[in-house]
């Protein structure tokens, strides 16, 4: 792999996605069915509006666990201002971000649209191809 490989190369370009106004119950379901850690939240023209997380359904649950309340939408529980990577993006970067970073993925744009998704599992079988 050239050290200057891009995101584009590496990323999921199949996202699941969540919408603002979606029950949350059936956001945490999905992200359980397809065994994902979480997923961009676009509105109705396609524009990421934010980032839902495992950890942030992790809230949900237990306070559902321990007071049986509902819990709302996802707008309520989502991170409202997710830190994007640009499908050019070079792998080396990203691998960077995933250091300093908390998260397990980032939304991938182009053209300031959602395109894919890179996880860090994503980063580390791009990088292995440099050893």
């Amino acid at each position: 792999m050239p050290k200057d490989a891009s995101v584009k190369e590496y990323m999921s370009a199949n996202v699941v996605t969540f919408s603002p106004a979606m029950d949350i119950h059936q956001a945490i379901n999905q992200l359980i069915k397809k065994r994902i850690s979480g997923a961009p939240v676009v509105d109705q023209t396609g524009n990421i509006v934010g980032m839902l997380s495992e950890r942030d359904c992790m809230k949900i649950a237990l306070t559902a666990s321990y007071h049986g309340e509902a819990a709302g939408k996802v707008s309520d529980y989502m991170e409202p201002v997710p830190k994007t990577i640009e499908a050019d993006a070079s792998i080396v970067e990203v691998a960077s971000m995933f250091l300093e970073e908390g998260y397990r993925r980032f939304p991938v744009m182009h053209d300031n649209r959602l395109v894919g998704q890179i996880s860090r599992r994503d980063v580390l079988k791009a990088l292995e191809k440099l050893w």
